[in-house]
């Protein structure tokens, strides 16, 4: 750290993943944009969502592999160019056919530049400074994830949605600038490449969103028995892309089912709120990405405190009461209708949800780490990293269909769906934090170690750590995340 070459590869890797952090949040604010130039249906728009994350959660955990195997600077560019010609593709795409073609081809971009970066972290950093690498990579990255809503709400307001998608390109050029001062590195213990794994995962999470968004049973019934198969496989693997040894740790997996039901309820809500917002409330896309701006700052501000308090005193608390802030966050932005004031409702929801977000994401991430041995780090990282992916995909696809939206209809018949809908989320986010309270362990963050795949599969999770890092990242987890 401090070094010239360490200021490269930071530079270089969190240009590289911030275009993808960056992309991830403009696109909810341009969503109505969207609707209205391409006379895109709800459906259509949870395509546009979910068709990037079914192939990023398909194949991130492949993408570290990859890396390994041919070289990670090589592997993080070849993402990075897919990412970029997708992002041009998105933003001249005279359908809405082709934009949510375009979007499965970021997300394969995407699965193998952000994995790689942090894999370049891991790989040329001194051992002993490889969690502050690691805790700037996060910090630098989620200022792309912030100043997201605002970039994209302004190129929405002022030019158009095409060109929130087009400023992928310039940030591609710095990028690939910057990567030619990254060394290269592979890992000559590389083993199996768990190409089956991948495809059948993909292949089972595109029929499963299929079925569910545009009601056919049978494709989704099919979708299930897929991914039934790609766990068949991958307890067959020797060299598996979902190691399910791990899960043999009750806590490892307790803070899974966490993450699976927290993500899966601020997923949905914010792909809800932000449409309500723009279409119900006539809010701009700049001002409905303000609006969620306390839910940020909270999180830039009390995240390390959370996580130096699990630290203290367990992850058990912090993970039993965040969760249960998300949902009455959500349940407060349950109020929000027609004729709603930002300070009377939309406020409060952002205040309660950024507080009981901030108290969740660090105890659980670093719960994360602690559960597993030096060894299968990256992997337990990538697992975690897929569950939100996955609960994201889920939680798009499946909650305007529980609460009754017409998917086939136009965004605006959307009102009273909403207001069901985050008291849905609310309800997933207390479950997650009930499920923290039955499986976490009362005492501090160890690590213990627990039988599992030896791959080693470095991942786009932001609070990676190394087997040569794990006493610094007990200790700057909250840092990391």
């Amino acid at each position: 750290m401090g070094t010239t070459a360490a200021r490269w590869v930071l530079l270089a890797t969190v240009l590289g993943s911030g275009v993808a952090f960056l992309d991830g949040t403009i696109v909810n604010v341009a969503l109505p944009a969207i609707a209205e130039d391409l006379d895109a249906t709800l459906g259509d728009l949870q395509w546009v969502l979910n068709a990037y994350l079914v192939t990023l959660s398909a194949f991130v955990l492949l993408g570290g592999s990859l890396g390994d195997r041919y070289g990670r600077k090589r592997v993080f560019l070849l993402g990075l160019g897919g990412f970029t010609v997708a992002s041009i593709a998105c933003g001249l795409a005279p359908t809405v056919g082709v934009l949510i073609a375009a979007r499965a081809v970021q997300g394969l971009g995407a699965a193998l530049l952000v994995p790689g970066s942090l894999a370049i972290i891991a790989a040329v950093f001194d051992p002993e400074d490889r969690a502050r690498a690691v805790g700037a990579w996060s910090g630098l990255g989620g200022i792309a994830s912030a100043i997201g809503p605002f970039v994209g709400g302004y190129l929405v307001d002022s030019v158009s949605w095409r060109v929130a998608f087009l400023v992928n390109v310039p940030m591609a050029v710095a990028v690939v600038f910057a990567s030619r001062h990254v060394p290269e590195s592979q890992s000559p213990t590389v083993g199996h490449l768990d190409l089956p794994g991948a495809l059948t995962a993909s292949v089972g999470l595109a029929l499963g969103t299929y079925g569910l968004i545009e009601s056919v049973p049978m494709v989704g019934v099919l979708g299930v028995v897929t991914l039934v198969a790609f766990l068949v496989i991958e307890a067959r693997s020797p060299g598996p892309m979902l190691p399910l040894a791990l899960f043999r740790n009750r806590q490892f997996s307790g803070a899974n089912g966490t993450t699976l039901a927290v993500y899966a309820a601020l997923s949905g809500a914010f792909f809800l709120l932000v449409l309500q917002l723009q279409v119900v409330l006539g809010y701009s896309a700049l001002e409905a990405g303000a609006a969620l701006l306390p839910v940020t700052l909270l999180m830039l501000a009390l995240s390390a405190r959370a996580g130096a308090l699990a630290q203290r005193i367990g992850p058990r608390l912090p993970m039993t009461v965040g969760p249960l802030g998300v949902a009455a966050g959500l349940v407060l932005w349950s109020r929000v209708d027609a004729g709603s004031t930002y300070i009377g409702t939309v406020l409060p929801g952002a205040v309660v949800f950024g507080l009981g977000l901030s108290l969740t994401v660090a105890p659980l991430t670093a719960t994360i780490m602690a559960s597993t041995d030096d060894e299968h780090l990256g992997a337990a990282s990538g697992v975690n990293n897929a569950v939100a992916r996955l609960a994201g995909l889920l939680a798009v696809a499946i909650l305007p269909l529980a609460v009754g939206l017409n998917t086939s209809g136009p965004p605006s018949a959307l009102d009273r769906g909403v207001d069901q809908a985050m008291l849905v989320s609310a309800a997933l986010a207390a479950v997650g934090g009930l499920i923290a309270y039955a499986t976490v362990r009362r005492g501090a963050i160890v690590a213990t170690p627990t039988q599992a795949s030896p791959a080693f599969q470095p991942c786009g999770h932001p609070c990676l750590a190394t087997d040569d890092a794990t006493d610094d990242a007990t200790d700057d987890d909250a840092e990391v995340a």
